[in-house]
């Protein structure tokens, strides 16, 4: 069974068309990475893929499931999503260790829920597969940057989700966070019993090794889609960015640099 499948999806605004004609399917153990410019529909693309905005036209399947003809709040929790916008919502005072704990019952931080030995082993066990052991008392606005996304994504995957989307993770963070982060998600992608996952970023030095399927969007339309090998190409991601690009790939990370001056194509 198909994770995420998308067919003839449109999505418009008012004059604007955010998606269009958007074709994909991301299988159980796939790994996505959705690269593209500032505005081309990238992260509407994860707010479908997140059970949050119906498309305008088209059909999109979560999880076995068509939108329209679900109630998404029994679908949402299969799904774990890291975002900036969620992370606004996360309160300044509230510990990493209530963040991550409090996600397997849909809120954020803890109210008046008791959590059994159950949750706060997986909490603790995944706590500390992302760095943040230790930070289990700090209050979230005490973190660093990095420290914050990592228990973002711990508390994605506190309910064990199916799908586990993550929209501009490495954004913020200096050299050595967007490192240690990147190594991490490359252990997650790796790891048989991970969920299915789509990453979004605008740099291919964010893409984790591992990562197995890529696609290139454009101004709301798919460049190209399919294995990452043979979509990430010097002249796909050219015509992604409208500039002459070349890529290169080294022990299963990747660089781009622009080649010729100002322009140049």
């Amino acid at each position: 069974m198909a994770v995420v499948g998308m067919t003839g999806v449109d999505v418009v605004r008012g004059q604007n068309h955010l998606l269009r004609g958007v074709e994909w399917t991301v299988e159980a153990d796939h790994r996505w990475v959705v690269l593209g410019p500032n505005g081309a529909g990238k992260t509407t693309l994860l707010q479908l893929a997140a059970a949050q905005l119906h498309p305008t036209r088209g059909e999109v399947r979560l999880l076995g499931e068509t939108l329209g003809a679900v109630d998404v709040f029994e679908l949402r929790p299969r799904i774990g999503l890291t975002s900036a916008a969620l992370a606004q919502r996360i309160a300044p005072g509230e510990t990493t260790g209530d963040i991550v704990v409090s996600a397997g019952y849909a809120v954020v931080g803890r109210w008046r829920e008791r959590y059994d030995v159950h949750d706060l082993t997986r909490a603790g066990m995944l706590m500390q597969q992302w760095g943040i052991a230790q930070y289990a008392h700090r209050p979230f606005g005490t973190l660093s940057e990095g420290e914050r996304k990592r228990t973002q994504i711990a508390r994605a995957l506190m309910p064990d989700p199916e799908l586990l989307l993550l929209d501009e993770p490495g954004a913020g963070l200096d050299l050595g966070g967007r490192e240690d982060l990147v190594a991490r998600l490359s252990d997650l992608a790796q790891y048989h019993y991970a969920p299915a996952q789509v990453l979004v970023t605008h740099h291919v030095e964010e893409i984790p090794p591992g990562y197995t399927h890529a696609m290139l969007l454009r101004d709301g339309e798919v460049v190209t889609a399919g294995a990452a090998d043979d979509v990430l190409t010097d002249e796909a991601l050219s015509d992604t960015f409208g500039l002459s690009l070349s890529l290169t790939r080294t022990a299963g990370r990747f660089t781009a640099r622009r080649v010729g001056g100002p322009g140049a194509r």
